[in-house]
C-alpha cells in the first residue's frame, strides 16, 4: 500500500515536470527548442490618452474574457457608455481566423487608413457588433465593438468601431 502511494507521488511529480518543459525555454548549452512567440498585449500597449481619444473609460480594463485568461490570446476590454470595446491579439494566421467557425461574411475594409477584414460574428441576430481583423508579422489584432442590449437609439456598432479606430489601430503591431 506504502509503495502505491509513493508511485503515485512520483507520477504526479513526473506530470508537472512535464508541464514545466512547455516554457519554450532550453536549459542544455547548444540546445535550443522553438519559443512560444511573445503575443502583443493591448492591456499595456494601449495608453489611457488613445482609450479616452477612442471614447472608454480606461479605469473599466478588464483583461481576458470576463476576466478569464484565453490561451493563445491577449484580450483587453473597456467600456464606453453606449458600447463595450474589445481589442484581442493572437498568433493564429488571418486564414486561420476565417476558418473559425461562427465568423463569417468576411469582406475588405480599411480601417483608420489600415487594411483589414470585417466579419460577422454567426448568430448576432440584433446586429450588435461590430468586428475587424489585422493581419500582423506575428498573427492577428481584431477590433470589436459591441453595443450596449440594453440601450436603444443606438449608431450602428461599426460607426463606433471606425470612430475608436483613429485612436486605436495606430497602436497595433504592423
Amino acid at each position: 500500500m506504502k509503495r502505491a502511494g509513493t508511485a503515485m507521488v512520483v507520477a504526479g511529480l513526473a506530470v508537472v515536470g512535464l508541464v514545466g518543459c512547455d516554457s519554450g525555454e532550453s536549459t542544455s548549452k547548444g540546445a535550443t527548442t522553438t519559443a512560444k512567440p511573445v503575443l502583443w498585449n493591448p492591456c499595456t500597449e494601449i495608453s489611457d490618452a488613445a482609450l479616452t481619444e477612442a471614447g472608454v473609460d480606461p479605469a473599466t480594463e478588464e483583461k481576458g474574457v470576463a476576466g478569464v485568461p484565453q490561451p493563445g490570446w491577449e484580450i483587453c476590454g473597456w467600456m464606453a457608455p453606449k458600447y463595450g470595446l474589445t481589442v484581442y491579439a493572437s498568433a493564429k494566421s488571418l486564414a486561420e481566423f476565417e476558418a473559425k467557425p461562427g465568423n463569417v461574411d468576411f469582406t475588405d475594409v480599411t480601417v483608420a487608413g489600415r487594411p483589414g477584414r470585417k466579419f460577422k460574428v454567426a448568430g448576432d441576430s440584433r446586429n450588435l457588433i461590430c468586428d475587424v481583423v489585422f493581419a500582423t508579422q506575428g498573427g492577428v489584432v481584431q477590433l470589436e465593438v459591441m453595443n450596449r442590449a440594453s440601450l436603444d437609439g443606438l449608431e450602428e456598432p461599426c460607426v463606433y468601431l471606425n470612430n475608436a479606430a483613429s485612436a486605436l489601430v495606430p497602436t497595433f503591431p504592423r
